[in-house]
């Protein structure tokens, strides 16, 4: 049993240090044998934290690497998110501008059959009724309204009153004097 012991421990690190002792045949070879088996121990320790770091580094590079396809994976995904986005409001712009297009055909056809109503009137000829609402509503439209645009200003109508003029100022003043 002690020998199975003795192998075990000392086995093959007292195997090297005596072959160590026998090649360099120093002058005390039990100091030396001594020496050469602290050291021993001091480079199996080291050994052994060494494996733990390039465990640890290796587990770390492994995190890193996951790290680094999620960073991949979300950039991806922002970029198909944009480009989606970006699909979306050219859809919504072609939208816009056909509808657009169509308000304009539609002014056009009316002022067209205005034109050509009061054509018809100057000949004498009965006109078409064109409905005077309309024709409010068209004029009543603000900017805003008219231009469908991102960013164009949503300028309320202003009726402007009857100012004064400076003469009419002027007069007043001389007046009260």
């Amino acid at each position: 049993m002690e020998s199975r012991y003795l192998q075990k421990c000392l086995g093959t690190c007292l195997t090297q240090g005596l072959t160590e002792v026998a090649r360099v045949r120093p002058l005390d070879p039990i100091e030396y044998l001594a020496f050469w088996l602290y050291k021993h121990k001091e480079n199996m320790n080291m050994e052994q934290m060494r494996q733990r770091e390039m465990i640890t580094l290796e587990h770390e590079r492994e995190l890193a690497m996951m790290e680094q396809e999620m960073l991949e994976r979300l950039k991806a995904e922002e970029l198909l998110f944009q480009q989606q986005l970006a699909f979306q409001l050219e859809l919504e712009m072609q939208q816009k501008e056909k509808q657009k297009s169509e308000d304009f055909e539609t002014g056009q056809e009316k002022s067209f059959k205005s034109m050509m109503s009061m054509e018809s009137t100057a000949r004498g000829e009965e006109q078409e009724p064109m409905q005077a609402e309309e024709l409010v509503m068209d004029s009543g439209k603000t900017l805003a309204e008219i231009s469908d645009r991102y960013g164009a200003p949503n300028l309320s109508r202003v009726e402007e009153l009857d100012e004064p003029m400076l003469s009419d100022v002027t007069l007043n003043i001389d007046q009260d004097l």
